[in-house]
């Protein structure tokens, strides 16, 4: 290891920002360094890029055989690939796999979507800062589906303005422990869960959040059931608090009382099926469907009348149980 060190003399710089004048790199590759554990400051590992340094700070760096054929952006290999289900010269539509996280953050040690991105070479936008170049909007961790993301920034702000006036917005499938007794929306405060910083819950002085709930169909033997679902606000975890809120869980949701087999369902039953929103420059009403990823897929075939269920998951079905009385709005 090559290891350096730095002091600081003025305050409130950025790490990221004031490693770049000392190491001959892109940001990214800057990025990299950080956030796989190299630098520290005042000898305390430091993993977030905007880390604000003070006056007099000691910053130390460690560069594994920089000029060899080690280089910071392999430190997190990136093996994977993403769908793309559209592209053009302003925006990337793909279907995000499940258990692949949208964007870095201090806790993150592994590839995000952006980092696959960004070794892609897309042209992205730079709106929403360093670590999340292009994203306009986002999806947990463990769920899986569509996503839009801008490659100019004119692109972000149309979309974004978009997000903000629900004009643009997703329908989600998810299959359910047991079936809802009818298509219901849920307005129900969120916040953060005082007892379990992981998880979100109802509570009394939260974020107002409304979702509304679409049967789709029973499972062969009643049991389970295929929903739809769209928010009209964008809290975290929504979708999965509404549900628990009425003694419905999601499969393999363990963190909102899923309570299943969970060598059968590795992974929350959550996917954003259909997005919809405006070209940022055509101005085009667009529609974009990402297909399920294998194992809901399979769940569903083994499980559920596979004829019924085509027609049930169109995206004509699907937006018209949204559309067909005003308590959707």
């Amino acid at each position: 290891m090559d290891k350096k060190e730095v002091l600081l003399e003025e305050n409130g710089s950025r790490l990221d920002v004031f490693l770049s004048k000392y190491i001959n790199h892109s940001r990214n590759q800057i990025e990299q360094l950080i956030k796989s554990g190299f630098v520290y400051v005042n000898d305390k590992q430091i993993l977030k890029n905007g880390y604000k340094l003070k006056n007099g700070d000691k910053v130390s760096y460690e560069i594994k055989d920089i000029s060899q054929d080690h280089k910071i952006q392999d430190l997190h290999k990136i093996d994977f690939d993403v769908e793309i289900i559209y592209e053009d010269d302003d925006i990337l539509v793909l279907n995000k796999p499940s258990n692949l996280t949208v964007h870095d953050a201090p806790s993150v040690n592994e590839p995000t979507l952006v980092d696959w991105l960004k070794s892609k070479n897309y042209s992205l936008s730079t709106i929403s800062g360093e670590l999340r170049h292009g994203i306009v909007h986002r999806l947990d961790k463990g769920t899986s589906g569509v996503m839009v993301v801008a490659k100019n920034n004119h692109a972000h702000t149309k979309l974004s303005e978009q997000l903000n006036d629900k004009s643009m917005g997703r329908y989600y499938l998810a299959i359910i422990d047991l079936p809802i007794k009818e298509n219901t929306i849920i307005e129900k405060p969120i916040g953060r869960n005082s007892n379990n910083r992981l998880k979100m819950g109802i509570v009394a002085d939260g974020r107002y959040a409304k979702s509304a709930f679409c049967k789709l169909l029973n499972s062969n033997d009643k049991k389970y059931e295929l929903i739809s679902a769209k928010l009209f606000t964008g809290r975290t975890h929504q979708i999965r608090v509404h549900l628990n809120s009425i003694n419905r869980h999601i499969l393999g949701d363990i963190l909102y009382g899923f309570k299943g087999n969970l060598d059968i369902f590795s992974r929350v039953y959550l996917h954003a099926y259909i997005l919809y929103l405006r070209h940022p420059t055509k101005n085009e009403y667009m529609t974009f469907t990402a297909h399920l990823p294998n194992d809901m897929q399979s769940f569903l075939n083994k499980n559920f009348n596979t004829k019924d269920m085509n027609e049930k998951i169109s995206q004509d079905n699907i937006i018209s149980c949204f559309n067909t009385s005003n308590q959707w709005m």
